[in-house]
């Protein structure tokens, strides 16, 4: 079956390179650490991205989706660089820009959901949404590293995202099921 929704088409094949990038960047990252719990668990998160790049690829393979070669080359650049700038622009940075992607991809993953809802698909609605709780836990967890640094104030103004502003309105402590979760990341 073919899917006559070029946004959500190119919305997959996105999702599916950055997740690579993802997981590859908080390698560096973890490996920038020198405190062995955060590398535990920054490891943790890479091993979730490719769990979702395993998730996004087979819901591409239902529709014949291919792979994006743009894409994998783009984010494999953007991997090698975010993963080597790690051991070169201190601690603070990796922790912020990691929480600030991961809010913006909480929203992929309901925006591919709400893309395929339109098509009258809801086979992978609660798929993408763990996907996207999952996204928004990595958030959570980067956010509480960095909550109470000096930097984060004057981040949190010039990039948009910090202890008062998210692009999602995800709040776990108050989540929704997955069958009652359409307003999340409504625009």
């Amino acid at each position: 079956m073919q899917l006559n929704h070029p946004q959500l088409v190119d919305l997959l094949k996105k999702a599916y390179s950055a997740e690579k990038a993802a997981a590859f960047a908080y390698q560096g990252h973890a490996s920038s650490v020198k405190d062995a719990t955060e590398k535990k668990e920054i490891h943790q998160i890479e091993i979730d991205e490719w769990i979702h790049r395993k998730e996004v690829l087979g819901i591409m393979n239902d529709f014949d989706i291919p792979v994006s070669k743009f894409y994998e080359l783009k984010f494999y650049i953007i991997d090698r660089i975010i993963s080597a700038s790690c051991h070169v622009i201190g601690w603070f940075m990796p922790f912020y820009f990691a929480g600030r992607l991961e809010s913006g991809n909480v929203c992929e993953y309901f925006r591919i959901r709400q893309y395929f809802n339109s098509l009258g698909i809801t086979t992978y609605d609660e798929i993408l949404y763990d996907m996207g709780l999952k996204e928004k836990e990595h958030e959570i967890y980067f956010l509480e590293k960095i909550k109470s640094n000096k930097f984060l104030p004057y981040y949190e103004k010039f990039f948009s995202w910090g202890n008062n502003q998210s692009f999602n309105n995800i709040d776990l402590d108050k989540k929704y099921p997955f069958e009652n979760s359409n307003h999340y990341c409504k625009k």
